[in-house]
């Protein structure tokens, strides 16, 4: 009961700021960051970057899917030797292939973590700068909203002021 009591207050006091107001507005903080320009190069060089491990993962897909296919066609007619040989290659190409890609994911997941930190100061700026600048009351994450005008929405905004920066 207390639980209740103390959330309809919560939407009270939210509602009440909500309706003092004046110039309200929404952003999506990861759009905009993920559609800057940095944003784009950083991609662009995250994948030169992983380039070559990109491709032997996909060379080890390739590998593994054979062998599978191979074990598949040949069950009936092989020996047990050599289908066991063989499901002990497709062992080896396919667990060698979740290693690789794991720790691809790994490596493209730290250096965008470092891409956001980054970033992180240079969207504060912008983003304190546009509020101070235009007079805003309130700015509400765009994914907390169930609808908003599109003209609210300063996403587009942020993201031509962060590409100026």
């Amino acid at each position: 009961m207390k639980m209740l009591k103390a959330a309809v207050i919560a939407v009270g006091v939210l509602l009440s700021t909500c309706a003092a107001a004046e110039k309200v507005a929404t952003l999506s903080v990861q759009q905009a960051l993920m559609s800057s320009k940095a944003a784009e190069e950083f991609r662009a060089k995250l994948a030169e970057e992983f380039s070559g491990e990109q491709k032997r993962l996909v060379e080890l897909e390739g590998i593994a899917k054979k062998l599978q296919e191979d074990m598949r066609k040949g069950q009936s007619t092989q020996s047990k030797e050599v289908t066991d040989q063989q499901r002990v290659q497709f062992q080896k190409a396919f667990g060698e292939y979740q290693r690789l890609g794991q720790e691809l994911q790994q490596k493209q997941r730290q250096r965008e973590q470092a891409f956001l930190q980054q970033m992180r100061p240079k969207l504060d700026k912008v983003i304190r700068g546009l509020i101070e600048g235009e007079g805003y009351d309130m700015v509400v994450n765009k994914q907390a909203t169930i609808y908003v005008k599109p003209e609210l929405d300063i996403t587009a905004k942020v993201v031509e002021l962060l590409n100026k920066q």
